[in-house]
């Protein structure tokens, strides 16, 4: 552990962003594959309701080890707020999963950064420079591509990532702001506790118990996306947004994998090219502002 911890210091930041977003682009990707798995079984609404709550019990030993140093805050509100609107949008976005091809649902889960760029205009007060105007509009026709109304059926599991992408850019803004103060994981286990808090209802509502197999899929769901969301969070930490966000376009790759392999799923040409337009468009926007950011800093 010692050598491990050496070589990893010895890293350039850029270099362990990249390999913290691969490794959060790998532990999203399986998590997403087992949830389809297990929603075979159990409705979407209790998965994401235990998924937050297995999630929880895997950050408690960290927790309990600073005891519950990181749980201090005068943010309450706002991480109150961020739960909320995060926890719809996991409960969109898993249902999205068990009833749309895997490929699909990654794609339209980019336009995330896209609603965001917008949202940080209307909300932050962002400037909105015509870069980012054409990026966002790019972007927003990346997703036309994808789902061709008006040449193919909308499924609903389509809609409910499109608002889900929308909700978690709206958390997103929320988390920007927190993380001015708050650290990762205070971030992320305040998340996992009011998540867990705002979908239990839903949950209790379509409630079946799960059988072994799928308790077994449950817990591996908590643990792989607790790590998923530190890992984006410290890569974010590391190194420039910029820098980092080319590596989470292996999302898809290993989401497409995963779903020809295990569910027969082969993606179409739209998806592809919708999703690499889409994701063009957010790295264009995350590039220009971190050019903006430098320029502004030499001011």
């Amino acid at each position: 552990m010692t050598a491990a911890r050496g070589a990893w210091d010895q890293q350039t930041p850029a270099m362990r962003g990249a390999l913290l977003m691969i490794a959060s682009t790998v532990a999203f990707a399986t998590m997403h594959a087992v949830v389809r798995m297990v929603s075979a079984e159990l409705p979407a609404l209790q998965i994401a309701f235990l998924r937050n709550v297995f999630g929880f019990c895997f950050l408690l030993p960290m927790l309990v080890s600073a005891r519950f140093a990181q749980l201090r805050t005068k943010r309450f509100p706002m991480h109150a707020l961020r739960g909320a609107i995060n926890a719809v949008a996991m409960l969109m976005f898993f249902s999205a999963i068990a009833m749309t091809p895997l490929a699909k649902v990654t794609a339209l889960s980019f336009t995330a950064p896209i609603f965001a760029a917008a949202l940080g205009v209307v909300l932050l007060g962002e400037t909105f420079r015509i870069h980012r105007f054409a990026a966002i509009f790019a972007g927003f026709g990346g997703m036309l591509i994808v789902l061709r109304p008006g040449f193919a059926v909308i499924e609903t599991g389509a809609i409910l990532a499109v608002v889900s992408a929308a909700l978690w850019a709206l958390a997103m803004i929320v988390i920007k702001l927190l993380s001015r103060t708050e650290s990762s994981l205070t971030i992320v286990a305040w998340a996992s506790i009011f998540l867990a808090v705002f979908s239990a209802g839903p949950a209790i509502w379509v409630w079946q118990w799960p059988t072994l197999p799928a308790w077994g899929g449950l817990v591996f769901i908590g643990i792989i996306g607790s790590i998923a969301q530190l890992a984006i969070s410290q890569s974010f930490r590391e190194a420039d947004a910029s820098a980092v966000l080319p590596f989470d376009f292996l999302k898809l790759i290993w989401t497409a994998l995963l779903g020809a392999w295990l569910f027969g799923e082969i993606p179409d040409r739209y998806t592809l090219i919708g999703a690499g337009v889409i994701f063009g468009a957010s790295l264009f926007i995350a590039g220009r502002e971190r050019n903006t950011a430098r320029i502004q800093a030499k001011l």
